[in-house]
């Protein structure tokens, strides 16, 4: 599947995914003033959060698609991962610190909540627990379905916050279901904290894959093996000295190599072999966009 059909899909698996979060996010912010449930506050804030997020995955998957200009010759591909560490950002502040403050916060109450109010914020919950699945089936469809899509950082946020949301809303019902039972909110308070550290679980996480993509990844292994593999069964070449490969999008590598020719090989010749090293390189793996050859003659054997 071609880069710009599969953003589309990505577009249509973010869009929806927003468009549940904002809903629900209404909902939980109404219910959880209603009932006054520590929990589902959380939520409310857990669904703020990855509506933001939603609004930088959009803007990552319009903005990595622009062409290389004289500021980066490179093209743009990893705004996708700038925009995916300021989502894990997003989730970290908005909903993680907010569920540790709501939790805390629960622990000091004494007063009971009404069984009516935790009735409605128990039906909004529910009603959420289908919208985020249903989100989440759409996107896990996504991912099963293209080959490479689970190195996209938008998508792959997608899966994490919607997987989050759904273990959220659980861990909420939860908290609100053992309350009502026993009268002690320190289940509920239980919950908000879960879900907090739940939270900062994810963007950690998310946080690391893009920090580490934006310091300079090298290639999949199958890649680097197959090119230095290509390189070394070349006649030309006696030696590849280094290998350098570096991610710079979600189909584009960079690869640098430097290698030793066979002595006796004329200028005119070292010409011809580089450019058709190239080729070879970039017609085997499509994504090797910038392939660099550092080229020497090797020292005649038996010469100093």
């Amino acid at each position: 599947m071609n880069r710009s059909k599969s953003d589309r899909r990505t577009r249509i698996t973010v869009l929806v995914a927003l468009a549940a979060n904002l809903v629900i996010a209404v909902a939980k912010g109404v219910g959880g003033l209603l009932s006054g449930s520590p929990a589902l506050l959380s939520e409310a804030a857990h669904s703020v959060a990855d509506s933001v997020n939603e609004v930088f995955l959009l803007a990552a998957l319009r903005r990595s698609r622009r062409p290389p200009d004289a500021h980066h010759p490179f093209g743009y591909g990893k705004e996708r991962y700038f925009w995916s560490l300021l989502a894990a950002v997003g989730i970290f502040v908005v909903g993680g610190c907010f569920s540790f403050f709501q939790g805390f916060e629960a622990l000091g109450r004494d007063e009971q909540e009404s069984p009516e109010g935790y009735t409605v914020g128990l039906i909004v919950l529910g009603v959420a627990f289908l919208a985020e699945g249903g989100s989440l089936v759409r996107a896990l469809l996504q991912l099963r379905g293209e080959k490479g899509a689970a190195h996209d950082p938008a998508l792959r946020t997608v899966i994490a916050e919607d997987s989050t949301a759904v273990l959220g809303v659980l861990l909420a019902m939860a908290g609100m279901v053992l309350h009502l039972v026993t009268g002690d909110v320190v289940w509920e308070a239980s919950a908000s904290l879960g879900i907090g550290l739940l939270l900062v679980y994810v963007a950690f996480r998310l946080g690391r894959d893009a920090r580490d993509r934006l310091i300079g990844e090298s290639a999949e292994p199958e890649l680097r093996r197959g090119v230095e593999e290509l390189l070394a069964s070349q006649a030309e070449i006696d030696n590849v000295a280094a290998l350098f490969t570096m991610g710079l999008g979600l189909d584009s590598v960079l690869v640098a190599a430097r290698i030793d020719l066979a002595p006796g090989i004329d200028s005119e010749e070292v010409e011809r072999v580089a450019v058709r090293i190239k080729r070879s390189i970039a017609r085997t793996w499509p994504e090797a966009e910038h392939v660099f050859l550092d080229i020497t003659n090797a020292p005649p054997r038996g010469g100093v």
